[in-house]
Protein backbone atom coordinates (compact mmCIF):
# COMPACT_ATOMS: atom_id res chain seq x y z
CA UNK A 1 0.00 0.00 0.00
CA UNK A 2 2.49 2.68 0.84
CA UNK A 3 4.44 0.93 -2.53
CA UNK A 4 1.18 2.44 -4.28
CA UNK A 5 0.86 6.07 -2.93
CA UNK A 6 4.94 6.06 -3.01
CA UNK A 7 4.32 5.73 -7.38
CA UNK A 8 1.24 8.40 -7.03
CA UNK A 9 3.19 10.87 -5.49
CA UNK A 10 6.21 10.44 -8.18
CA UNK A 11 3.96 10.18 -11.06
CA UNK A 12 2.33 12.94 -9.57
CA UNK A 13 5.55 15.21 -9.31
CA UNK A 14 6.48 14.14 -12.76
CA UNK A 15 3.40 14.91 -14.71
CA UNK A 16 3.55 18.64 -12.89
CA UNK A 17 7.25 18.72 -13.51
CA UNK A 18 6.58 17.75 -17.36
CA UNK A 19 3.75 19.90 -17.58
CA UNK A 20 5.88 22.79 -16.25
CA UNK A 21 9.00 21.87 -18.45
CA UNK A 22 6.53 21.70 -21.84
CA UNK A 23 4.67 25.42 -20.83
CA UNK A 24 7.73 26.69 -20.57
CA UNK A 25 9.47 24.88 -23.78
CA UNK A 26 6.79 24.97 -25.82
CA UNK A 27 6.34 27.70 -27.98
CA UNK A 28 3.24 28.23 -30.53
CA UNK A 29 4.15 30.87 -33.28
CA UNK A 30 1.05 33.17 -34.38
CA UNK A 31 0.71 34.13 -38.59
CA UNK A 32 1.75 38.06 -37.75
CA UNK A 33 4.70 37.07 -35.89
CA UNK A 34 8.05 35.05 -36.37
CA UNK A 35 10.13 32.67 -33.55
CA UNK A 36 13.73 33.05 -33.04
CA UNK A 37 15.34 30.52 -31.12
CA UNK A 38 18.98 31.92 -30.92
CA UNK A 39 22.18 29.42 -29.81
CA UNK A 40 21.54 26.81 -32.15
CA UNK A 41 24.51 27.00 -35.60
CA UNK A 42 22.71 26.68 -38.64
CA UNK A 43 23.84 27.27 -42.43
CA UNK A 44 21.61 29.36 -44.61
CA UNK A 45 20.97 28.92 -48.69
CA UNK A 46 23.77 31.62 -49.49
CA UNK A 47 26.29 29.45 -47.57
CA UNK A 48 26.90 31.56 -44.44
CA UNK A 49 26.56 30.23 -41.20
CA UNK A 50 23.97 32.21 -38.20
CA UNK A 51 23.21 31.39 -34.39
CA UNK A 52 19.53 30.86 -34.31
CA UNK A 53 16.82 29.31 -36.06
CA UNK A 54 13.33 30.50 -37.12
CA UNK A 55 9.86 29.23 -37.01
CA UNK A 56 7.00 30.99 -38.70
CA UNK A 57 3.52 30.32 -38.47
CA UNK A 58 3.78 26.69 -36.45
CA UNK A 59 5.51 25.89 -33.22
CA UNK A 60 8.65 24.15 -31.83
CA UNK A 61 10.49 23.42 -28.49
CA UNK A 62 12.90 25.19 -27.35
CA UNK A 63 16.28 23.50 -26.53
CA UNK A 64 16.62 23.95 -22.48
CA UNK A 65 19.88 25.92 -21.48
CA UNK A 66 21.32 26.00 -25.25
CA UNK A 67 18.80 27.76 -26.78
CA UNK A 68 16.73 31.27 -26.03
CA UNK A 69 13.30 31.93 -27.93
CA UNK A 70 12.65 35.64 -29.35
CA UNK A 71 9.49 36.83 -30.94
CA UNK A 72 9.61 39.31 -33.77
CA UNK A 73 5.99 41.41 -34.42
CA UNK A 74 5.24 41.04 -38.46
CA UNK A 75 2.48 43.64 -38.27
CA UNK A 76 1.64 46.31 -40.52
CA UNK A 77 3.08 49.88 -38.93
CA UNK A 78 1.85 53.23 -40.42
CA UNK A 79 4.05 56.24 -39.97
CA UNK A 80 3.21 59.43 -40.59
CA UNK A 81 5.38 61.67 -42.91
CA UNK A 82 6.31 65.16 -42.84
CA UNK A 83 9.26 67.34 -44.44
CA UNK A 84 9.19 71.16 -43.94
CA UNK A 85 11.39 73.05 -45.78
CA UNK A 86 12.85 70.40 -48.40
CA UNK A 87 14.33 72.12 -51.45
CA UNK A 88 12.98 71.02 -54.90
CA UNK A 89 14.93 71.49 -57.70
CA UNK A 90 15.14 75.55 -58.58
CA UNK A 91 15.52 76.14 -55.21
CA UNK A 92 11.71 76.40 -54.22
CA UNK A 93 11.31 75.39 -50.58
CA UNK A 94 8.60 72.62 -50.22
CA UNK A 95 6.03 70.88 -46.90
CA UNK A 96 5.15 67.39 -47.99
CA UNK A 97 2.59 65.45 -46.21
CA UNK A 98 2.20 61.21 -46.38
CA UNK A 99 1.45 57.91 -45.22
CA UNK A 100 3.96 55.14 -45.58
CA UNK A 101 2.63 51.53 -44.58
CA UNK A 102 5.82 49.18 -43.64
CA UNK A 103 6.45 46.33 -41.91
CA UNK A 104 9.71 44.16 -40.97
CA UNK A 105 10.14 41.39 -43.63
CA UNK A 106 8.83 37.94 -43.51
CA UNK A 107 11.07 36.16 -46.12
CA UNK A 108 14.31 35.33 -46.34
CA UNK A 109 17.08 36.62 -47.12
CA UNK A 110 15.57 40.44 -45.96
CA UNK A 111 14.36 38.89 -41.97
CA UNK A 112 18.32 38.02 -41.89
CA UNK A 113 18.80 41.93 -41.65
CA UNK A 114 15.81 42.71 -40.03
CA UNK A 115 17.23 40.07 -37.00
CA UNK A 116 20.59 41.59 -36.86
CA UNK A 117 19.32 44.80 -36.82
CA UNK A 118 15.93 45.26 -35.19
CA UNK A 119 15.53 42.50 -33.00
CA UNK A 120 14.97 43.98 -28.96
CA UNK A 121 14.18 47.40 -30.62
CA UNK A 122 10.60 48.27 -29.49
CA UNK A 123 8.30 49.10 -32.26
CA UNK A 124 8.10 53.14 -31.53
CA UNK A 125 11.69 52.61 -32.14
CA UNK A 126 11.66 50.62 -35.02
CA UNK A 127 8.72 53.22 -36.71
CA UNK A 128 11.27 56.22 -35.77
CA UNK A 129 14.23 54.61 -37.48
CA UNK A 130 11.72 53.95 -40.81
CA UNK A 131 10.54 57.26 -40.57
CA UNK A 132 13.78 59.16 -40.42
CA UNK A 133 15.01 56.86 -43.53
CA UNK A 134 12.20 57.79 -46.09
CA UNK A 135 12.48 61.40 -44.80
CA UNK A 136 15.90 61.08 -45.97
CA UNK A 137 14.95 59.56 -48.79
CA UNK A 138 11.87 62.05 -49.43
CA UNK A 139 14.54 64.93 -49.53
CA UNK A 140 16.78 63.59 -52.35
CA UNK A 141 13.94 62.92 -53.99
CA UNK A 142 12.76 66.61 -54.24
CA UNK A 143 15.94 67.64 -55.08
CA UNK A 144 16.10 66.04 -58.25
CA UNK A 145 11.85 67.08 -59.24
CA UNK A 146 10.68 70.71 -60.11
CA UNK A 147 7.59 72.04 -58.24
CA UNK A 148 5.40 71.46 -61.14
CA UNK A 149 6.87 67.86 -61.83
CA UNK A 150 5.58 67.16 -58.83
CA UNK A 151 2.58 68.56 -58.11
CA UNK A 152 1.20 67.85 -62.06
CA UNK A 153 2.53 63.55 -60.85
CA UNK A 154 1.99 62.48 -57.56
CA UNK A 155 1.60 58.72 -58.16
CA UNK A 156 5.12 59.37 -60.25
CA UNK A 157 6.58 61.44 -57.35
CA UNK A 158 5.70 58.47 -55.17
CA UNK A 159 7.01 56.07 -57.44
CA UNK A 160 10.37 57.58 -57.68
CA UNK A 161 10.52 57.36 -53.54
CA UNK A 162 9.45 54.12 -53.25
CA UNK A 163 12.67 53.17 -55.71
CA UNK A 164 14.89 55.80 -53.86
CA UNK A 165 13.89 54.28 -50.17
CA UNK A 166 13.41 50.40 -51.12
CA UNK A 167 16.96 49.54 -51.12
CA UNK A 168 18.34 51.44 -47.80
CA UNK A 169 14.39 49.94 -46.11
CA UNK A 170 15.99 46.50 -47.35
CA UNK A 171 18.93 46.96 -45.89
CA UNK A 172 17.41 47.21 -42.45
CA UNK A 173 15.02 44.60 -43.14
CA UNK A 174 11.70 46.31 -43.74
CA UNK A 175 9.39 46.09 -46.54
CA UNK A 176 7.31 49.18 -47.74
CA UNK A 177 4.26 47.93 -48.97
CA UNK A 178 2.62 51.62 -49.68
CA UNK A 179 3.21 55.27 -49.54
CA UNK A 180 0.64 58.03 -50.43
CA UNK A 181 1.45 61.90 -50.93
CA UNK A 182 -1.48 63.55 -49.55
CA UNK A 183 -0.09 67.47 -49.73
CA UNK A 184 2.51 69.50 -51.23
CA UNK A 185 2.51 72.79 -50.39
CA UNK A 186 4.69 76.14 -50.19
CA UNK A 187 5.20 79.01 -47.85
CA UNK A 188 6.34 81.14 -51.28
CA UNK A 189 2.76 80.72 -52.80
CA UNK A 190 5.31 79.32 -55.79
CA UNK A 191 2.18 76.67 -56.90
CA UNK A 192 -0.28 79.16 -56.17
CA UNK A 193 1.25 80.87 -58.51
CA UNK A 194 1.54 78.74 -61.22
CA UNK A 195 -2.15 77.24 -60.68
CA UNK A 196 -3.93 80.82 -61.24
CA UNK A 197 -1.53 81.38 -63.97
CA UNK A 198 -2.57 77.72 -65.61
CA UNK A 199 -6.58 78.45 -64.60
CA UNK A 200 -6.06 82.09 -66.90
CA UNK A 201 -4.24 80.54 -69.89
CA UNK A 202 -6.77 77.42 -69.43
CA UNK A 203 -9.64 80.19 -69.11
CA UNK A 204 -8.81 81.84 -71.65
CA UNK A 205 -7.88 78.54 -74.22
CA UNK A 206 -11.56 78.00 -73.32
CA UNK A 207 -13.31 81.52 -74.16
CA UNK A 208 -11.49 81.00 -77.11
CA UNK A 209 -12.33 77.78 -78.13
CA UNK A 210 -15.61 78.12 -77.26
CA UNK A 211 -16.11 81.18 -79.29
CA UNK A 212 -14.48 79.52 -81.94
CA UNK A 213 -16.97 76.94 -81.89
CA UNK A 214 -19.88 79.22 -82.18
CA UNK A 215 -18.76 80.80 -84.91
CA UNK A 216 -18.44 77.31 -86.89
CA UNK A 217 -21.59 76.03 -85.38
CA UNK A 218 -23.52 79.57 -86.46
CA UNK A 219 -21.81 79.60 -89.73
CA UNK A 220 -23.15 75.41 -90.28
CA UNK A 221 -26.47 76.22 -88.91
CA UNK A 222 -26.87 79.30 -91.42
CA UNK A 223 -25.84 77.06 -94.45
CA UNK A 224 -27.75 74.25 -93.42
CA UNK A 225 -30.96 76.58 -93.33
CA UNK A 226 -30.23 77.60 -96.67
CA UNK A 227 -29.76 74.73 -97.98
CA UNK A 228 -32.80 73.39 -96.31
CA UNK A 229 -34.54 76.30 -97.33
CA UNK A 230 -33.92 76.06 -100.63
CA UNK A 231 -34.73 72.65 -100.89
CA UNK A 232 -38.20 72.80 -98.96
CA UNK A 233 -39.19 75.67 -101.48
CA UNK A 234 -37.79 72.99 -104.56
CA UNK A 235 -40.39 70.66 -102.61
CA UNK A 236 -43.67 72.84 -102.26
CA UNK A 237 -43.45 73.67 -106.17
CA UNK A 238 -43.21 70.11 -107.15
CA UNK A 239 -45.98 69.09 -105.11
CA UNK A 240 -48.12 71.97 -106.22
CA UNK A 241 -47.55 71.19 -109.42
CA UNK A 242 -48.64 67.89 -109.00
CA UNK A 243 -51.96 68.63 -106.79
CA UNK A 244 -52.74 70.82 -109.85
CA UNK A 245 -52.82 68.26 -111.86
CA UNK A 246 -53.95 65.83 -110.09
CA UNK A 247 -56.65 68.48 -109.94
CA UNK A 248 -57.36 68.94 -113.05
CA UNK A 249 -57.47 65.06 -113.93
CA UNK A 250 -59.82 64.10 -110.93
CA UNK A 251 -62.09 66.87 -112.17
CA UNK A 252 -62.08 65.93 -116.00
CA UNK A 253 -63.40 61.94 -114.77
CA UNK A 254 -65.37 62.88 -111.63
CA UNK A 255 -67.54 65.24 -113.60
CA UNK A 256 -69.74 62.92 -114.96
CA UNK A 257 -69.60 60.61 -112.04
CA UNK A 258 -70.51 63.74 -110.11
CA UNK A 259 -73.38 64.28 -111.69
CA UNK A 260 -75.00 61.32 -111.60
CA UNK A 261 -74.28 60.50 -107.68
CA UNK A 262 -75.83 64.37 -107.36
CA UNK A 263 -78.73 62.93 -109.29
CA UNK A 264 -79.36 59.79 -107.55
CA UNK A 265 -79.30 61.32 -103.65
CA UNK A 266 -81.71 63.91 -105.06
CA UNK A 267 -84.19 60.86 -105.91
CA UNK A 268 -83.17 58.80 -103.01
CA UNK A 269 -84.17 61.88 -100.44
CA UNK A 270 -87.81 62.34 -102.46
CA UNK A 271 -88.07 58.80 -102.05
CA UNK A 272 -87.10 58.94 -98.44
CA UNK A 273 -90.05 61.62 -97.66
CA UNK A 274 -92.29 60.21 -99.54
CA UNK A 275 -92.04 57.34 -97.26
CA UNK A 276 -91.53 59.51 -94.06
CA UNK A 277 -95.35 60.95 -94.88
CA UNK A 278 -96.95 57.92 -94.94
CA UNK A 279 -95.31 56.54 -91.53
CA UNK A 280 -96.03 60.19 -89.85
CA UNK A 281 -99.42 59.30 -91.22
CA UNK A 282 -99.61 56.21 -89.44
CA UNK A 283 -97.79 57.58 -86.37
CA UNK A 284 -100.46 60.02 -85.76
CA UNK A 285 -103.36 57.24 -85.99
CA UNK A 286 -101.26 55.26 -83.90
CA UNK A 287 -100.79 57.95 -81.20
CA UNK A 288 -104.71 58.87 -81.82
CA UNK A 289 -105.74 55.71 -80.86
CA UNK A 290 -103.20 55.37 -77.84
CA UNK A 291 -104.32 58.75 -76.33
CA UNK A 292 -108.24 57.14 -76.63
CA UNK A 293 -107.24 53.96 -74.71
CA UNK A 294 -104.86 55.20 -72.11
CA UNK A 295 -106.41 58.67 -71.43
CA UNK A 296 -109.68 59.43 -72.73
CA UNK A 297 -111.26 56.26 -71.77
CA UNK A 298 -109.96 55.95 -68.22
CA UNK A 299 -110.94 59.19 -67.93
CA UNK A 300 -114.58 59.10 -68.95
CA UNK A 301 -114.89 55.29 -66.86
CA UNK A 302 -113.75 57.60 -63.97
CA UNK A 303 -116.22 60.21 -64.36
CA UNK A 304 -119.13 57.58 -64.79
CA UNK A 305 -117.60 55.58 -61.36
CA UNK A 306 -117.41 59.51 -59.71
CA UNK A 307 -121.15 60.09 -60.74
CA UNK A 308 -122.31 56.65 -59.26
CA UNK A 309 -120.17 57.20 -56.18
CA UNK A 310 -121.29 60.50 -55.41
CA UNK A 311 -125.16 59.56 -55.98
CA UNK A 312 -124.42 56.56 -53.57
CA UNK A 313 -123.21 59.02 -51.28
CA UNK A 314 -126.12 61.21 -51.92
CA UNK A 315 -128.32 58.46 -51.49
CA UNK A 316 -126.64 57.11 -48.10
CA UNK A 317 -126.79 60.72 -46.84
CA UNK A 318 -130.62 61.41 -48.04
CA UNK A 319 -131.30 57.92 -45.60
CA UNK A 320 -129.06 58.60 -42.54
CA UNK A 321 -130.92 61.78 -42.33
CA UNK A 322 -134.00 60.47 -42.77
CA UNK A 323 -133.48 57.64 -39.61
CA UNK A 324 -131.82 60.49 -37.64
CA UNK A 325 -135.06 62.70 -38.32
CA UNK A 326 -137.54 59.44 -37.29
CA UNK A 327 -135.23 58.71 -34.49
CA UNK A 328 -135.36 62.34 -33.26
CA UNK A 329 -138.95 62.79 -33.95
CA UNK A 330 -139.58 59.09 -31.66
CA UNK A 331 -137.54 60.62 -28.84
CA UNK A 332 -139.25 63.85 -28.95
CA UNK A 333 -142.41 62.03 -28.49
CA UNK A 334 -141.03 59.87 -25.75
CA UNK A 335 -139.90 62.83 -24.16
CA UNK A 336 -142.95 64.72 -24.19
CA UNK A 337 -144.85 61.11 -23.29
CA UNK A 338 -142.60 61.21 -20.27
CA UNK A 339 -143.56 64.27 -19.14
CA UNK A 340 -141.97 66.11 -16.44
CA UNK A 341 -139.73 63.37 -15.76
CA UNK A 342 -137.90 62.74 -19.23
CA UNK A 343 -134.72 64.31 -18.51
CA UNK A 344 -134.08 62.37 -14.89
CA UNK A 345 -135.00 59.15 -17.22
CA UNK A 346 -132.75 60.28 -19.66
CA UNK A 347 -129.77 60.86 -17.19
CA UNK A 348 -130.42 57.47 -15.76
CA UNK A 349 -130.33 55.89 -19.21
CA UNK A 350 -126.96 57.45 -19.99
CA UNK A 351 -125.44 57.53 -16.04
CA UNK A 352 -124.00 53.75 -16.55
CA UNK A 353 -122.18 54.66 -19.59
CA UNK A 354 -120.71 58.50 -18.25
CA UNK A 355 -119.95 56.78 -14.90
CA UNK A 356 -117.65 54.35 -17.34
CA UNK A 357 -115.67 57.17 -19.27
CA UNK A 358 -116.01 59.36 -16.34
CA UNK A 359 -113.54 56.42 -14.38
CA UNK A 360 -111.53 55.34 -16.80
CA UNK A 361 -110.48 59.10 -16.94
CA UNK A 362 -109.54 59.67 -13.57
CA UNK A 363 -106.25 61.26 -13.02
CA UNK A 364 -103.86 60.02 -10.26
CA UNK A 365 -105.42 61.98 -7.13
CA UNK A 366 -104.02 62.22 -3.53
CA UNK A 367 -106.50 61.78 -0.60
CA UNK A 368 -107.95 64.19 1.56
CA UNK A 369 -110.95 62.46 3.34
CA UNK A 370 -112.52 59.17 3.51
CA UNK A 371 -116.21 58.43 4.43
CA UNK A 372 -116.51 55.35 6.13
CA UNK A 373 -120.06 54.04 5.58
CA UNK A 374 -120.84 49.96 6.87
CA UNK A 375 -121.92 48.36 4.06
CA UNK A 376 -122.32 45.07 5.82
CA UNK A 377 -125.46 46.21 7.91
CA UNK A 378 -126.46 48.88 5.69
CA UNK A 379 -129.93 49.13 3.30
CA UNK A 380 -130.20 50.34 0.06
CA UNK A 381 -130.65 53.67 1.19
CA UNK A 382 -126.80 53.60 2.98
CA UNK A 383 -125.17 52.03 -0.60
CA UNK A 384 -126.78 54.56 -2.33
CA UNK A 385 -125.44 57.18 -0.30
CA UNK A 386 -121.80 55.34 -0.12
CA UNK A 387 -121.87 55.07 -4.12
CA UNK A 388 -122.89 58.93 -4.35
CA UNK A 389 -119.80 59.53 -1.79
CA UNK A 390 -117.64 57.47 -3.46
CA UNK A 391 -118.65 59.13 -6.95
CA UNK A 392 -117.67 62.80 -5.29
CA UNK A 393 -114.93 61.97 -3.70
CA UNK A 394 -113.18 60.33 -7.03
CA UNK A 395 -114.67 63.00 -9.57
CA UNK A 396 -116.02 65.88 -8.21
CA UNK A 397 -119.31 64.96 -9.39
CA UNK A 398 -121.89 65.48 -6.90
CA UNK A 399 -125.45 63.80 -8.36
CA UNK A 400 -127.20 65.22 -5.96
CA UNK A 401 -126.47 68.21 -7.20
CA UNK A 402 -127.16 66.96 -10.37
CA UNK A 403 -130.66 66.11 -9.94
CA UNK A 404 -131.54 69.08 -7.34
CA UNK A 405 -130.41 71.62 -10.99
CA UNK A 406 -132.64 69.05 -13.33
CA UNK A 407 -135.62 69.59 -10.49
CA UNK A 408 -135.35 73.43 -11.20
CA UNK A 409 -133.46 74.02 -7.68
CA UNK A 410 -130.52 75.91 -6.91
CA UNK A 411 -127.51 73.31 -7.33
CA UNK A 412 -124.51 73.66 -4.59
CA UNK A 413 -122.07 73.65 -7.17
CA UNK A 414 -121.53 73.40 -10.59
CA UNK A 415 -120.15 70.49 -12.13
CA UNK A 416 -118.14 72.17 -15.04
CA UNK A 417 -116.12 74.00 -12.54
CA UNK A 418 -112.57 72.10 -12.23
CA UNK A 419 -110.64 70.48 -9.67
CA UNK A 420 -106.94 71.60 -8.88
CA UNK A 421 -104.86 68.18 -9.96
CA UNK A 422 -102.85 67.32 -7.15
CA UNK A 423 -101.06 64.75 -9.44
CA UNK A 424 -97.64 64.92 -10.49
CA UNK A 425 -96.03 63.25 -14.11
CA UNK A 426 -93.38 60.88 -13.27
CA UNK A 427 -90.54 61.67 -15.30
CA UNK A 428 -90.88 65.93 -15.21
CA UNK A 429 -88.12 67.25 -13.35
CA UNK A 430 -89.62 71.04 -12.89
CA UNK A 431 -90.20 72.66 -9.44
CA UNK A 432 -92.79 75.75 -10.20
CA UNK A 433 -96.48 75.40 -10.31
CA UNK A 434 -98.93 77.07 -13.27
CA UNK A 435 -101.88 78.76 -12.04
CA UNK A 436 -105.20 76.04 -12.17
CA UNK A 437 -107.23 76.22 -15.29
CA UNK A 438 -111.09 77.63 -14.56
CA UNK A 439 -113.64 75.72 -16.90
CA UNK A 440 -113.14 73.66 -20.26
CA UNK A 441 -113.50 75.31 -23.68
CA UNK A 442 -117.21 75.70 -25.83
CA UNK A 443 -115.36 72.29 -28.00
CA UNK A 444 -114.86 70.52 -25.48
CA UNK A 445 -118.11 70.88 -23.83
CA UNK A 446 -119.92 70.14 -26.97
CA UNK A 447 -118.29 66.37 -27.13
CA UNK A 448 -119.29 63.75 -25.57
CA UNK A 449 -115.90 63.92 -23.04
CA UNK A 450 -115.78 64.15 -19.27
CA UNK A 451 -114.88 67.51 -18.39
CA UNK A 452 -112.95 66.82 -15.08
CA UNK A 453 -110.76 64.52 -16.94
CA UNK A 454 -109.77 67.20 -19.40
CA UNK A 455 -109.18 69.62 -16.92
CA UNK A 456 -107.27 67.49 -14.90
CA UNK A 457 -105.00 66.26 -18.00
CA UNK A 458 -104.59 70.14 -18.78
CA UNK A 459 -103.81 71.45 -15.96
CA UNK A 460 -101.00 68.52 -15.35
CA UNK A 461 -99.66 69.73 -19.20
CA UNK A 462 -99.87 73.22 -18.07
CA UNK A 463 -97.74 72.74 -15.35
CA UNK A 464 -95.79 70.71 -17.14
CA UNK A 465 -94.99 73.63 -19.94
CA UNK A 466 -94.72 76.15 -17.58
CA UNK A 467 -91.67 74.56 -15.67
CA UNK A 468 -90.37 74.06 -19.14
CA UNK A 469 -90.65 77.57 -20.42
CA UNK A 470 -88.44 78.68 -16.73
CA UNK A 471 -85.41 76.93 -18.76
CA UNK A 472 -85.89 79.18 -21.88
CA UNK A 473 -85.24 76.19 -23.82
CA UNK A 474 -85.17 75.95 -27.70
CA UNK A 475 -87.68 74.77 -30.45
CA UNK A 476 -85.58 71.28 -30.85
CA UNK A 477 -84.94 71.06 -26.51
CA UNK A 478 -88.68 71.27 -25.44
CA UNK A 479 -89.48 69.15 -28.43
CA UNK A 480 -87.38 66.37 -27.19
CA UNK A 481 -88.48 67.16 -23.34
CA UNK A 482 -91.87 66.95 -23.83
CA UNK A 483 -91.58 63.96 -25.87
CA UNK A 484 -89.18 62.46 -23.16
CA UNK A 485 -91.84 63.04 -20.45
CA UNK A 486 -94.57 61.23 -22.88
CA UNK A 487 -92.70 58.16 -23.26
CA UNK A 488 -91.51 57.79 -19.58
CA UNK A 489 -94.75 58.37 -17.98
CA UNK A 490 -97.12 55.61 -19.24
CA UNK A 491 -99.93 56.98 -16.64
CA UNK A 492 -99.98 60.10 -18.62
CA UNK A 493 -99.73 59.06 -22.41
CA UNK A 494 -102.77 56.72 -21.50
CA UNK A 495 -104.40 59.84 -20.28
CA UNK A 496 -103.21 61.59 -23.60
CA UNK A 497 -104.57 58.80 -25.83
CA UNK A 498 -107.73 58.31 -24.63
CA UNK A 499 -108.32 62.29 -24.93
CA UNK A 500 -107.19 62.05 -28.23
CA UNK A 501 -109.63 58.85 -28.78
CA UNK A 502 -112.57 60.83 -27.85
CA UNK A 503 -111.52 64.77 -29.13
CA UNK A 504 -109.29 64.45 -31.90
CA UNK A 505 -106.75 66.70 -32.29
CA UNK A 506 -107.98 69.46 -31.97
CA UNK A 507 -108.76 68.67 -28.34
CA UNK A 508 -105.12 67.78 -27.68
CA UNK A 509 -104.52 71.12 -29.48
CA UNK A 510 -106.33 73.33 -26.83
CA UNK A 511 -104.33 70.92 -24.24
CA UNK A 512 -101.06 71.61 -25.26
CA UNK A 513 -101.87 75.57 -26.02
CA UNK A 514 -98.81 77.73 -24.27
CA UNK A 515 -97.41 81.22 -25.25
CA UNK A 516 -93.72 79.98 -25.03
CA UNK A 517 -94.08 76.81 -25.60
CA UNK A 518 -95.38 75.61 -29.07
CA UNK A 519 -95.40 72.06 -29.96
CA UNK A 520 -97.28 70.73 -33.37
CA UNK A 521 -100.37 68.39 -32.87
CA UNK A 522 -99.42 66.31 -35.04
CA UNK A 523 -96.38 65.64 -33.55
CA UNK A 524 -97.37 65.38 -29.90
CA UNK A 525 -100.27 62.88 -31.92
CA UNK A 526 -97.26 60.94 -33.00
CA UNK A 527 -95.34 60.62 -29.61
CA UNK A 528 -98.98 59.22 -28.05
CA UNK A 529 -99.69 56.58 -30.81
CA UNK A 530 -96.11 54.99 -31.11
CA UNK A 531 -95.69 52.34 -28.62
Amino acid sequence: MEFIFSLAIILSVAGGAGTLVLRNLYYICQPSEVLIFAGSNRQLADGRRVGYRLVKGGSSIRTPLLERAFRMDLSNMIIELKVTGAYSKGGIPLTVEGVANIKIAGSEPTIHNAIERLLGKSRKEIETLARETLEGNLRGVLASLTPEQINEDKIAFAKSLLDEAEDDLEKLGLVLDNLQIQNISDEVNYLNSIGRKQQAELQRDARIAEAQARAASAIRDAENERITALKRIERDIEIAKAEAERRVKNALTQRAAVVAEAQAEIAAEIARRQAEVAVQTERIKQVEQQLQADVIAPAEAECKRAIARAKGNAARIIEDGKAQAEGSKRLAESWQAAGPAAREIFLFQKLETLLKIMVATVPEVSVRNVTVIDGNNSNSASKIASFMEQMRQTTGLDIADAVRSFSGQQPAKDARVLLKSTAKPQASNFSSDSPPLAIASPEVASTNFDVHAYNALRSDIQKILERLAEKNPSNPQAELAIETVIKENSSLRNRLKRTLEVGGSEVLKEIFEHPVIRIPAGMIKAWVEQD
